[in-house]
């Protein structure tokens, strides 16, 4: 995923109200998005180098977006909006082994009346009742996809979550229960840092969460935790895959 303009150096002052932060560019202190719903723990240092991209809309309010923090090991990404397109391009680009009986996919596939996950993949020859737009209905053989975006570590260890997530929860609930209807269900972590050797869950933030991915799993959850390679120009989503510590 290439940038549209590459990403401007600054320096991180504070994140509030979620979704705002003031950073300083050119010794003048703007306001920027923050498109990240977690809490950023670890990477929220006031006085640390940060980078943010510039609004290319010029009706937008806000006229950059923080897209990476740097931490003392490595660059962070908290932009989450990007974890989808990356593993969509990571599909396309037929790299991945375990996705090369897939032909064709989805994003945002609507489960039930609450719940979308993230991306469906299947083989055209073996499913019958797709549409361009939609699945006409959830038949197997579909493998359902759900992406998190990693920023957490603790000594090397890509962690998640980094605050409690009860939506993260219900959807491993949720896939648990496709999976005993037949389906195949897979949750790839994108770690948007490069300072980590092993992925595991953040039992100290939500031990729940990491009760049920550990359930999850043990009922034929594949767990996909895939190393994101930053510049201030792209972000690519290759191969490199941590192991698990469960």
């Amino acid at each position: 995923m290439k940038f549209e303009t590459p990403l401007i150096e600054a320096k991180f002052i504070k994140r509030y109200k979620r979704f705002f932060a003031d950073v300083e560019i050119d010794g003048q202190v703007v306001v920027a998005h923050v498109p990240n719903t977690g809490s950023m723990k670890g990477c929220n240092e006031a006085g640390t180098p940060c980078l943010v991209s510039p609004a290319t809309n010029p009706e937008r309010k806000l006229r950059y977006t923080l897209e990476m923090i740097k931490t003392p090991t490595s660059w962070v990404g908290v932009n989450t909006g990007h974890p989808n397109h990356l593993v969509k391009e990571l599909f396309l680009s037929r790299t991945l082994s375990h996705w090369e009986k897939f032909d064709s996919h989805q994003m945002e596939v609507k489960i039930n009346k609450e719940t979308r996950l993230d991306m469906a993949l299947w083989h055209s020859s073996a499913q019958k009742n797709v549409k361009k737009e939609k699945l006409s209905k959830l038949e197997a053989p579909l493998h359902f996809i759900e992406i998190k975006n990693v920023t957490l570590s603790d000594k090397n260890h890509a962690q998640f979550p980094d605050a409690v997530t009860e939506r993260g929860q219900k959807h491993l609930r949720e896939m648990m229960e496709l999976m005993e209807q037949g389906f195949t269900c897979e949750l790839v972590f994108v770690v948007q840092r490069q300072d980590c050797d092993v992925f595991s869950p953040a039992d100290h933030i939500d031990p729940e969460y990491g009760k049920i991915l550990r359930a999850a799993q043990k009922k034929g959850l594949v767990i996909t935790p895939l190393v994101c390679e930053m510049s201030n120009n792209h972000l690519v989503l290759g191969n490199t895959q941590l192991p698990l510590k469960l």
